[in-house]
Order: C-alpha cells, then sequence, then structure tokens
C-alpha cells in the first residue's frame, strides 16, 4: 500500500473531455466507503495502488464540478460520517484500461451511509439528489454507462422491511431509467453480507442475488474481510470489491457492446488512410518520372 498522492485537479485537461464514460456510485455506507476508519473515526490515509489517482479519472464534486479522482471519493458527499476507501477508484482504475480511448472514466459519488431503500424513493432527498447530479454530470458531455448500487444493510432489521425491498428496488431502478432517459441502463448491484440481524441479511442476499430484471447484475460480497465493526468492509476488501464490479462491467455491459466508435479510433483510422494514400501517390510520381513509358 502507499500513503496518499494526488494530481492537480486544476491542471487536468480531461476536466473538459467531452467523452466522459461516467459511472454513478451510490448506495449506503460501504459504497460511501469505511475502509482504513479506525475506531476513534479518523482515516488511516493509506491508498492502495489499486486506488491512486489519475488523469484519466474524475469525480463530480458536491458542487457539481469535475476533478481529479481521489480518496475518499465520498468524502464532500457522505458528510456526517468519516469516510474512507470505498469501491469507486479501485473500479475505475480497473475499467479505465479498456475504455481509455472511449474518454475518461467520470465517477458520481451519492451513497450516503445509514440509509433504507425507502429513503431512494423518487420524492425523496438522496433519489432527487442523485438524479441532479446525474443530470449534471453529462451536461459538458459524456455517457452514463452504469449505476453502481451497494445498499441493504439498513434494510436487515425486521423481516417486514425484507419482504418489500424486492418491490422497492425494483421500482427505484424503474425510476432512475425513467428519469435519467436511460430505459436500458446497466445496474451492478452488491449483494451484502453484513446488516442488523443474521437471518434477515441471509434473506435480503436471497432477493439481490436472484432479482430478475433486465441489464441488472449482481456482484456477491460474500468473502470478503469486514473490519472490527463486522459491518464494514476493510480496505483490502473494497479494492477487491472495486476490480468485481469493474469485471461485472466489462463482462456484461463493456466496449463491445457500445454502438459508436470512439474518436480516437476513428482519427486514427483517418490518419492510416491518408498516410496510406500519400504513400501511393509518391510511388506513383516515382515510376511516372523514372519509368514514363509505363
Amino acid at each position: 500500500m502507499a500513503t496518499e498522492t494526488s494530481v492537480s485537479g486544476n491542471q487536468n485537461p480531461e476536466i473538459n473531455s467531452p467523452n466522459k464514460q461516467i459511472f454513478i456510485l451510490s448506495g449506503q455506507s460501504n459504497m460511501a466507503g469505511r475502509g482504513g476508519v479506525n475506531k476513534n473515526h479518523k482515516w488511516d490515509g493509506v491508498v492502495p495502488p489499486e486506488c491512486r489517482p489519475n488523469h484519466g479519472i474524475l469525480r463530480l464534486s458536491a458542487k457539481l464540478h469535475w476533478e481529479t479522482a481521489h480518496e475518499p471519493t465520498h468524502k464532500d458527499i457522505d458528510t456526517k460520517k468519516t469516510c474512507g476507501v470505498g469501491p469507486g477508484m479501485a473500479f475505475a482504475n480497473a475499467v479505465k484500461a479498456h475504455l481509455a480511448q472511449f474518454g475518461p472514466v467520470g465517477l458520481v459519488p451519492c451513497a450516503v451511509g445509514g440509509t433504507a431503500i425507502k429513503e431512494w424513493a423518487r420524492g425523496e432527498h438522496l433519489y432527487e439528489d442523485m438524479i441532479k447530479r446525474a443530470k449534471e454530470s453529462v451536461k459538458r458531455g459524456g455517457e452514463i454507462r452504469a449505476l453502481l448500487w451497494y445498499q441493504g444493510e439498513s434494510d436487515t432489521s425486521s423481516e417486514d422491511q425484507v419482504a418489500v425491498y424486492q418491490e422497492k428496488m425494483e421500482k427505484l431502478i424503474q425510476n432512475v431509467r425513467q428519469d435519467l432517459s436511460l430505459p436500458s441502463l446497466p445496474i451492478i448491484q452488491v449483494a451484502i453480507i453484513s446488516g442488523v440481524d443474521k437471518n434477515c441479511v441471509e434473506k435480503l442476499r436471497e432477493v439481490q442475488l436472484n432479482m430478475n430484471v433486465e441489464n441488472v447484475v449482481c456482484v456477491d460480497a460474500k468473502g470478503l474481510e469486514l473490519k472490527f465493526d463486522n459491518l464494514h468492509l476493510t480496505t483490502e476488501a473494497q479494492v477487491e470489491l472495486g476490480q468485481k464490479l469493474a469485471q461485472a462491467y466489462l463482462s456484461n455491459f463493456g466496449p463491445t457492446q457500445y454502438q459508436f466508435q470512439p474518436e480516437a479510433t476513428t482519427t486514427k483510422s483517418m490518419y492510416t488512410l491518408f498516410t496510406l494514400l500519400l504513400l501511393g501517390f509518391v510511388g506513383f510520381s516515382y515510376l511516372f518520372l523514372y519509368y514514363p513509358f509505363l
């Protein structure tokens, strides 16, 4: 692991790119990130190499400005708790190599710790703020590629909560797609591994893992290490989760399914064609000068 490093956002030309590949990060504390936060609610400042900042990875700040992304990604979003390492930067670094030719990766952090699914209903503050931020993210160019969702721990207090979770989650997906005018927006949700009541956790996991909605896939967090509180993922677990999310995105919704050719590829192809035409012209001129009888 390495300590936190920074890349100056003011000097990052990618901020003005019209081709941002945008991902919404939403849910509750394990999406916001508590990796490296100790019992005294202080973040240790340790950033793994997999989460390092990069000019090609941006985040939308709470003030709706694009800047170079770095941990903690939710520091100005989930402000009532101490944020640490989450899955966002590990995810972004993992997909960046596959999306670099299409434009920079843009993260839109929206997760807030301790929130239940009912607080993400249309009309509620959290939902409306997420939609506002998502719409703002594309105003200067770019395309929303997916919503990454890690939430559910706050809905494991009772079986009544679990019983209505699927209906509320499916309604959330429907509303987001409708309000963003993206009827096929990919959703990658994480199956929880912690919560209030163990039996309810298992039942909610079953709901998440078996949800049958078009363009919705589930990444299982089972097996990832929890911190001392038995609720939040460790820094190492967040890195692993970010990479799992990236794999799920690339294998289900990645560049092979994009419906347009990247500008970089088009430019390269035009350059190659120009070069071939130029070489052909030079070759023809050579033959004409030295072999005029041909």
